[in-house]
């Protein structure tokens, strides 16, 4: 899988810009099929870091709705990045 496919976007939320700053931890929103080595290399190649560990959790599906109409958000996975220590990435630099 190509490594632009499996790293969908970073999460940037309270709980994950605090966990990046004191732990060195940084949180990714994945392609579902993915598996941790392969969130593992993908990391490493795009952004050169040596990642430490990977963990992920499958978001479960929510209901929403919009007026009379009740529908789902789809499914998601998100993946849990601890680096190596002094390695950082940093997501915006000029802001």
């Amino acid at each position: 899988m190509n490594p632009h496919q499996v790293l969908r976007r970073p999460l940037v939320t309270e709980k994950s810009t605090i966990a990046r700053e004191e732990q060195n931890v940084v949180t990714f929103a994945v392609d579902p099929k993915a598996n941790k080595h392969e969130i593992k290399s993908a990391v490493e190649t795009l952004f050169e870091v040596k990642v430490l560990d990977v963990r992920t959790i499958r978001m479960p599906r929510k209901s929403r709705r919009l007026g009379r109409f009740i529908g789902k958000k789809p499914e998601w996975k998100k993946a849990i990045v601890r680096l190596a220590q002094g390695q950082k990435i940093e997501f915006f630099e000029g802001v």
